[in-house]
């Protein structure tokens, strides 16, 4: 391990910048990590997990080995596409995202969306373990994929509520922040702790375009040879809608609607669980305090997007028309970018609808007072948006 500068100075038995990228190096066996600009991410979630988060020792081990998995991955990008330049001039031609609060159906949303043949997502062994390129019989097998799927059903036995909350195989789409932890710019950090210097930064001051043209860069890896018009999914995108559009100009956006009291009773219960399995410490009303807080923050600048380029730039879907009639709100979205809706894919919507009826994995159950909220003040706090989008609510 390297010595640690002031800047780098931190309590408990956490890592380093240096010392991730060491441990990654080692691992590897390469030394390129791209954009140095992602060393600050990096260093202010090392000093956060040794000063702020309350890990637990396991915890601890578990969040610093993510650190060096996600350096390590990005290596292994870096050397591959320093290999593979000719894969940089491929376009990623009018990337679909979907996103919208967290928990108002952008899952099932992008695993409808999955099951056209035309469209290729980011597959969660993706996520883990993307080099070299997959073909396109790896995409749902193969030693990658099972490596994932058999980690996932470990984990569907020891955390069953989790799964019941949001559950993904090793080849289910997963979010696109996946694609930008690896640039130490994500908020799956701070799903997996409290952990307030680092989400300062995420949501003030971070610069997300490093974040951003990394994801660009693994996208054209991964398509190399399993190509087909990406349809992407992150709760979060509204946090960064200016920087994904700089990176991606002609991407197409989906944002979905729900009631906001019924979000944050669930993304609530989402972060508790995750919270804990890494510290035994989880202050559930501060949960309920900082995600009304990001929530605002999504929806205005979301809003600030829109008031920039036209109310139209964003197609909005409501969470409650997907759940009543699905395939209805998925001929919106086609007959919106002129895209073909075959039958051929209308046929693999409707098996996926059949295989995976609601509630498959477990029922779900949360308590918005549990996080230290009401209904009645969710909605006054997310008046205008309830408003402005005609949001069905539940009072």
């Amino acid at each position: 391990m390297t010595n640690r500068t002031n800047e780098q100075a931190m309590g408990g038995d956490g890592m380093t910048a240096d010392d991730v990228i060491e441990a990654a190096s080692r691992q590897t066996g390469l030394t390129d990590i791209g954009d140095p600009a992602i060393r600050e991410g990096l260093e202010l979630l090392c000093r956060a997990y040794g000063e702020e988060a309350h890990f637990t020792a396991r915890g601890l081990e578990m969040a610093n080995a993510d650190l060096v998995t996600q350096m390590a991955n990005r290596m292994k990008v870096e050397d591959w596409l320093s290999r593979h330049p000719e894969l940089l001039e491929r376009p990623v031609e009018k990337p679909l995202f979907v996103f919208g609060l967290p928990r108002t159906g952008t899952t099932l949303l992008i695993n409808l969306l999955h099951a056209d043949p035309a469209r290729r997502s980011f597959l969660r062994w993706e996520a883990y373990d993307p080099v070299p390129p997959p073909r396109p019989g790896e995409l749902h097998a193969g030693p990658r994929y099972q490596a994932m799927q058999d980690k996932t059903q470990m984990a569907l036995k020891f955390m069953p509520q989790i799964a019941a909350i949001h559950y993904e195989d090793a080849d289910s789409p997963t979010e696109c922040q996946f694609a930008m932890a690896p640039s130490f710019c994500a908020q799956v950090y701070e799903a997996q702790a409290d952990i307030p210097s680092y989400r300062d930064w995420f949501l003030h001051r971070a610069d997300y375009r490093p974040a951003f043209r990394y994801h660009k860069r693994l996208l054209q890896l991964l398509q190399a040879e399993a190509p087909g018009r990406w349809t992407l999914k992150n709760p979060w995108h509204p946090l960064f809608l200016d920087a994904l559009t700089e990176i991606y100009p002609d991407a197409q956006l989906v944002m979905t609607h729900r009631d906001p009291a019924e979000v944050l009773g669930s993304i609530g219960s989402l972060i508790k669980h995750v919270r804990q399995v890494y510290s035994d410490k989880v202050d559930l009303h501060r949960i309920g305090e900082t995600f009304v807080e990001t929530f605002r923050l999504m929806i205005d600048r979301q809003q600030a997007f829109r008031d920039k380029h036209g109310q139209d730039a964003i197609l909005d879907v409501q969470y409650a028309d997907v759940m009543r009639d699905p395939i209805t709100e998925v001929r919106r979205i086609y007959q919106r970018f002129d895209e073909p809706l075959t039958p051929r894919a209308l046929a693999a919507m409707d098996a996926y609808l059949a295989a995976n009826p609601k509630g498959k994995h477990g029922k779900h159950d949360y308590s918005l007072e549990e996080y230290g909220l009401t209904r009645q003040g969710v909605h006054a706090a997310f008046a205008d948006y309830i408003e402005r989008h005609a949001i069905p609510v539940r009072s």
